[in-house]
């Protein structure tokens, strides 16, 4: 006789089945929030770098430009196996059965044979089998440039100097970018303590 009870371990993957782990969810949205902030310290970077640019490749002053973040749905969340972006990058349980790679696989019970394994999924009010809740971290919306005339300064002898001597440079606070710089480090931080402490309570959760 074929023994094959149904158990619900909280971590493993459902074979074929679209979903996040809650735990995973975490990490994910964690994630996200690691990969803005990085994004805003390279273009912080590049505000700094060129802080002085008189004239870039169309002939004009470089423009100061800001990330623009959103808070993420699930149509554009990175870490959600519906979003066909998420797909394409490979963490869709349609290809390999499970969320970060993790294969849907059978444990092997006894002699009798393999027994299958579900995954109970937390839903957005609890509970388990449920659709996914409605947190799916940030994702950068786009890049804004500055459309400031940017400040002038008194260089005759500079060759963007124009006729009255007067030389035009980007609007480019260094002390307010490394102010943001400052900032955007310490929600890196944040969002990377996060992503530790569910690391830790995964694998926790392993040894029970």
């Amino acid at each position: 006789m074929l023994v094959n009870p149904t158990r619900q371990p909280a971590l493993l993957p459902i074979p074929g089945q679209q979903v996040v782990r809650p735990m995973f969810k975490s990490m994910g949205i964690a994630a996200s929030g690691i990969s803005a902030q990085r994004q805003r310290m390279e273009i912080i970077a590049q505000n700094i770098a060129n802080a002085d640019v008189t004239r870039g490749a169309d002939g004009q002053p470089y423009k100061r430009r800001d990330v623009v973040l959103e808070a993420a749905t699930s149509q554009n969340a990175l870490f959600n196996p519906g979003n066909p972006a998420a797909q394409a990058m490979g963490s869709s349980s349609t290809r390999n059965g499970g969320v970060f790679g993790s294969p849907a696989f059978d444990v092997p019970a006894t002699e009798d044979g393999p027994r299958a394994i579900e995954v109970p999924v937390l839903g957005a009010q609890g509970g388990v089998n449920g659709p996914l809740g409605g947190e799916y971290g940030v994702r950068v919306a786009g890049i804004a440039e500055d459309q400031g005339a940017g400040r002038l300064v008194y260089e005759p002898g500079h060759p963007d100097a124009n006729e009255a001597g007067y030389v035009r440079y980007p609007d480019v606070d260094t002390t307010q970018e490394l102010v943001k710089l400052m900032d955007a480090k310490r929600i890196y931080e944040a969002n990377a303590a996060v992503f530790t402490t569910a690391k830790s309570m995964l694998r926790a959760a392993l040894d029970i």
